[in-house]
């Protein structure tokens, strides 16, 4: 019979599919497996329609293989095809006929007309590793079958054939192996398996093939007995379209630990199935270790996409914000606009829509576990909070609103974590302020100087020690209409009227001393000001303006950029301390050691602070000088 020419706008068109569309060759298995399953859905929606009798039970799909012929076969009892739609179907390529039932029966349930194939090119995706390919077929209530055969770009042919039942036989006939490519892999046992489990474990029919399972001879040692079972290799129904009343927690946990290759059971676990403007059904974890990886470049954030129980992209990215990277799992959706080798999205209102409704669902659950079980919940922030941080930082705090109340701090109440919201709803009476402070641990900002008088009011501080820290609170502003105020800061207002009354006081009568020794301090420090802030302390630094002394540190730490910002420095003085005495008298007698006083109480500020002094053994020899 005359070979025909294939309808398509080039020969180009199939070379293309064949040698570009598809980013795996391997995928040529999923795209039959789907277009034998959309086969035997429309001859199961047939029978619905017209009472024959047919159901589910009845169809499968059987997966055969032979090595001397160097053949795969995929064989359906589904609908199977007449002579006009093998050539409207595949003489005509990225022409749909399962695109064509759905749109035929566009009023139908649902689940009924499931399809998954849309855009007739999936059938294409065999000559990737077949050099021929065959197509034996007999429609369902016909009686003649046809064989459709094709070398790939030069065309095809129909001819009459002889078939028992109805439905579909494809054969591909492997290419040779080349340096590059090894074929005759997919003419492995273990291989076809594990492509069916990768790709089609969801197909709600039964996939067969014939296994070969080996036993040691009884009294022969090395000798075996091989024995050959026709064995289903998918688990057909998905554990997220079961009901949660269904499933339990061990099920869940180990669901994880087998796809997601995690030894621990997942912290929590999150089934959700939503419908309206974003359908789909999600099967999200959150791991209770974050990897080893997590905060490298290396780390590939995205979910399992699944289209009708059959995967599309293993990680796809744009379903996750950033802040929420740290979750795993899938959503599986039969309303994605998909590109025509179904692997990549397309980027779509509905792609977004979903990826809206995943963010607010993981936020409410994360919110739950806060409210439910606490102990729960600083366990996963100990391992991804530091992500919800950078989720706020980013996009210049446009997530903040959203994410802020996920936030937790250790308070200097007990040194626990504590949420803003239950800082606030502690705050003092007359408390207009949340207070902070900013440094590498929570034991040596609790001795800062700046604490003691807070803490004498009975006032909470915030201990942040994360890097990023104080640029989120520069991003959050306020919290329920609560300005936030660094204690580390010169402006930081905790004083009644009656001590900055006096401070003002004794700011006047000292303001020669004061600018002696900022004389002295010369390129050191902005300022030399009394303080009300301190107890049992003698100084502290803190600073002026918007560059604080933590960030001066984060930001003189990062590689790159030599204009490294600088705090403008403020040394802050007790006038009630013992040491202020003694400045006063040196002032008046010795402004010579007044200098060196000058120097040591900066140094000391310097290192309450935790930053550098310039030269430690001047500081040292300094410090001798005084004690001979």
């Amino acid at each position: 019979m005359a070979k025909k020419q294939f309808k398509a706008e080039s020969k180009r068109l199939l070379e293309m599919m064949i040698n570009s569309i598809y980013t795996h060759k391997e995928i040529f298995l999923r795209e039959l497996i789907s277009n034998a399953s959309d086969a035997m859905d429309k001859l199961y929606f047939k029978s619905m329609q017209e009472n024959l009798g047919i159901t589910r039970d009845d169809l499968s799909i059987n997966l055969s293989f032979d090595k001397d012929a160097r053949t795969i076969t995929i064989e359906d009892n589904g609908i199977g095809m007449d002579k006009d739609e093998l050539e409207n179907n595949l003489g005509v390529i990225a022409q749909s006929g399962s695109f064509k039932f759905k749109q035929d029966n566009s009023d139908a349930d649902k689940e009924e007309v499931d399809v998954i194939g849309q855009f007739g090119v999936g059938f294409y995706s065999a000559f990737m590793v077949a050099k021929k390919v065959e197509m034996l077929t007999k429609k369902y209530g016909e009686e003649q079958a046809y064989l459709w055969s094709s070398e790939g770009v030069d065309g095809y042919t129909i001819t009459d054939a002889e078939k028992e039942k109805n439905g579909s036989v494809i054969t591909l006939f492997l290419k040779d192996n080349t340096e590059d490519e090894d074929y005759g892999e997919y003419l492995a046992e273990y291989k076809l398996k594990s492509l069916v489990k990768r790709y089609s474990d969801y197909i709600r029919y039964p996939i067969k093939m014939p296994v070969t399972h080996r036993k040691p001879k009884e009294g022969k040692e090395g000798e075996y007995d091989e024995t050959t079972e026709i064995e289903t290799l998918n688990s057909m129904v998905p554990i997220w379209k079961k009901s949660k009343q269904e499933l339990t927690d061990e099920q869940y946990n180990e669901y994880y630990k087998e796809k997601f290759l995690d030894y621990m059971d997942p912290l929590i676990h999150i089934h959700s199935k939503t419908e309206g403007t974003a359908t789909y059904n999600a099967l999200l974890f959150i791991p209770k270790k974050a990897p080893f990886n997590f905060y490298t470049k290396e780390y590939e954030k995205g979910l399992q996409l699944y289209s009708s129980g059959v995967l599309i992209m293993d990680k796809c990215a744009d379903l996750l914000p950033d802040y929420f990277s740290f979750v795993r799992g899938l959503v599986d959706s039969e309303d994605l606009s998909l590109n025509i080798s179904r692997e990549m999205l397309q980027h779509d209102r509905q792609l977004k829509l979903i990826e809206k409704s995943l963010e607010r669902t993981i936020k409410n659950e994360l919110k739950k576990m806060l409210n439910n079980d606490r102990e729960k919940y600083e366990e996963f922030w100990k391992n991804f909070g530091l992500q919800i941080k950078y989720g706020l930082y980013g996009g210049y705090g446009m997530q903040k609103e959203f994410l802020q109340d996920l936030l937790l701090f250790t308070s200097s109440a007990e040194k626990k974590l504590t949420t803003l919201e239950e800082y606030v709803t502690r705050m003092k009476e007359g408390q207009d302020a949340i207070y902070f402070a900013c440094g590498e641990s929570v034991a040596k900002l609790d001795t800062l100087p700046q604490t003691e008088m807070l803490k004498e009011k009975g006032y909470e501080i915030l201990y942040l020690t994360d890097n990023i820290d104080e640029f989120i609170i520069k991003m959050l502003v306020d919290y329920d209409g609560k300005e936030f105020k660094s204690i580390q800061s010169s402006d930081a207002d905790f004083e009644s009227e009656d001590e900055k009354k006096e401070k003002k006081e004794k700011t006047e009568q000292n303001k020669d001393l004061l600018g002696e020794i900022k004389k002295s301090l010369e390129g050191k420090v902005a300022d030399v000001r009394i303080s009300a802030k301190l107890r049992s302390h003698p100084v502290c630094l803190t600073s002026d303006g918007e560059v604080s002394l933590e960030m001066e540190k984060v930001l003189g730490a990062m590689p790159g950029n030599e204009m490294k910002p600088k705090a403008d420095r403020v040394l802050e003085i007790n006038a009630d301390h013992p040491i202020f005495a003694k400045l006063q008298f040196l002032f008046d007698n010795d402004k010579e050691k007044l200098a060196a006083y000058a120097d040591i109480l900066y140094d000391q500020a310097l290192l309450i602070e935790g930053l550098e002094i310039e030269d430690p053994v001047e500081y040292c020899n300094k410090v001798c000088a005084l004690m001979v």
